[in-house]
């Protein structure tokens, strides 16, 4: 029997080196020291260090998580680094993986550190980990407070992801419990103080009972009986396909009208002759080749050049060089072909080809600079085009101008009226709008149900990710802005979609086992 215990001992001292070698660099056994019984598990100085390493955790987690849901707006994150960088680069790819590479490396230290408690190994965290523990808690409360200051919608996003995530991440907090379970019922073993373990065991109870209760406060449009989803929302080309095209021209918006788009969304400029073109941007500098053929006005306004000017540019080539989406995937030599020889597209043949098409029509319209021509005759420009040169049916237009707006009302009664904002549904009924363009941030299935009521509908701006497809289909949004229509118009319902029964058995189960296998973890 001795022998047998010295020999499942010694068999068992590899995995204790790993352990504390990968923690503590103390590779010998000499090195190493157990927990004597009702005794700290380190030392001052390192029981002032694991709370560090516990933040740092909690930190980089926020941070990935909060990066992760981010994936949406990633585009418009990596155009204002472009503005003040003056190139094109994916910094929010290279974001992401940072945040998940630390945030392995943070979690890996803190899985050793459990495993050795669970060992009755005293904790002795190597300097170089200490240093990197500084540099992950650091990066990510340094990253957190940049992005709130400058991005703080972001947060929004977080929170309306939680709709969707939260039952999993309910179940992924449960489960982390149980794993703690183990070397917390034995570190509280160990010690023969009952301070002490209350101290270890009574904020664990807590953190658990929470968990278990939180379900009851959830609320997610996607937990619904069968049969009350509304209709799956119209998909609105935001300027055309981006992702599969150089954004604003013909070929991106063809490239809706072949993957079942129902609408187009651009952005309207008026040219220093007065022929308005599509341009989102104030510059030509990201989407043409002004810096190789003018390259002394890469800064120059836009609206400031005339249409001879534009029409000779190139439009596309900075598409295959610059890569603007991380999910774009291998285009066709046929597709390299056509991008490249893109021009600047203007607003009259882009309205010809969506009344061809029988799309909606919806635009930013930018009113140019000082001193243009046009300055204080642009709605009235661009209404000639509209009217007069286009021929487009004037239902398909979803006129979202405020500026005179009862003047447009006047001459252009078919338009759909849209409003960019929120406002009371009496102050919307006075002035005839029929649609709410709105910012997915901005989403709430109780404002959209009070909208629809008053046959006003709305469509949110610019949903890209399925979960937030999802969670715009399920609150009952009528359309939505994306630059994704290829990917979303292959859902065929939400994600995540259950019935209030289903939800109800999934967290009771989970709740139910998890106490059983805690409890028994405790009694053994």
């Amino acid at each position: 029997v001795v022998r047998r215990r010295l020999l499942q001992r010694y068999e068992h001292q590899p995995f204790i080196s790993c352990l504390a070698g990968f923690y503590s660099c103390r590779w010998k056994r000499y090195q190493r020291r157990r927990t004597e019984p009702g005794k700290c598990c380190c030392k001052t100085r390192e029981c002032v260090f694991f709370p560090l390493l516990v933040g740092a955790f909690c930190f980089s987690l926020v941070f990935l998580y909060m990066w992760g849901e981010a994936k949406n707006d990633y585009n418009n994150f990596d155009w204002y680094n472009y503005g003040n960088l003056g190139f094109w680069f994916l910094w929010s790819v290279v974001l992401l993986i940072v945040a998940a590479i630390l945030f392995m490396y943070i979690t890996l230290l803190l899985v050793l550190a459990m495993c050795l408690l669970a060992e009755g190994q005293q904790l002795y965290l190597h300097w170089s980990h200490k240093i990197g523990t500084f540099l992950v808690l650091g990066f990510s409360v340094t990253a957190l407070f940049i992005l709130s200051v400058l991005w703080g919608d972001q947060w929004k996003t977080v929170r309306l992801s939680f709709q969707i995530t939260a039952p999993y991440l309910h179940i992924g907090a449960i489960t982390i419990m149980v794993l703690l379970s183990w070397p917390v019922a034995l570190h509280a073993i160990r010690t023969d103080k009952k301070v002490v373990q209350v101290i270890i065991v009574g904020p664990y109870l807590a953190i658990l009972l929470f968990l278990f209760l939180i379900p009851l406060g959830m609320y997610s449009p996607c937990i619904r009986e069968v049969g009350t989803l509304g209709p799956k929302p119209a998909l609105i080309g935001h300027r055309g396909a981006p992702m599969l095209a150089p954004e604003n021209t013909e070929m991106s918006f063809q490239k809706t009208v072949e993957h079942g788009g129902d609408g187009l969304e651009t952005d309207v400029t008026i040219s220093y002759d007065g022929v308005p073109f599509l341009m989102h941007d104030s510059t030509l500098r990201r989407t043409t080749n002004i810096g190789e053929v003018y390259p002394n006005d890469t800064a120059r306004n836009a609206a400031l050049f005339s249409w001879d000017t534009l029409k000779e540019l190139n439009a596309g080539t900075w598409f295959l060089k610059d890569k603007p989406f991380s999910c774009m995937g291998s285009l066709s030599r046929a597709d390299q072909n056509q991008a490249m020889n893109q021009s600047v597209y203007k607003l009259s043949n882009f309205l010809r080809l969506a009344d061809s098409q029988n799309k909606l029509v919806i635009f930013d319209l930018y009113r140019p600079p000082e001193k243009h021509p046009y300055r204080n005759s642009w709605i009235n420009r661009t209404l000639e085009v509209i009217l007069n040169e286009s021929g487009i049916k004037p239902q398909l237009v979803l006129w979202l101008e405020n500026d005179m707006r009862s003047f447009v009302q006047s001459v252009a009664p078919g338009f759909q009226q849209t409003m960019g904002s929120k406002a009371p549904v009496e102050d919307l009924l006075m002035n005839n709008i029929v649609k709410l363009n709105l910012a997915y941030t901005e989403m709430s299935s109780e404002d959209i149900r009070k909208y629809a009521e008053a046959n006003i509908t709305t469509n949110l701006y610019v949903v890209n990710e399925p979960w937030l497809f999802s969670l715009a289909w399920c609150s009952g949004a009528q359309s939505v802005t994306t630059n994704a229509v290829h990917m979303l118009k292959n859902l065929s319902q939400p994600l995540f979609l259950m019935t209030p029964q289903q939800y109800n058995i999934m967290w009771i189960l989970t709740d139910v086992t998890s106490a059983l296998l805690i409890s028994l973890i405790f009694a053994l």
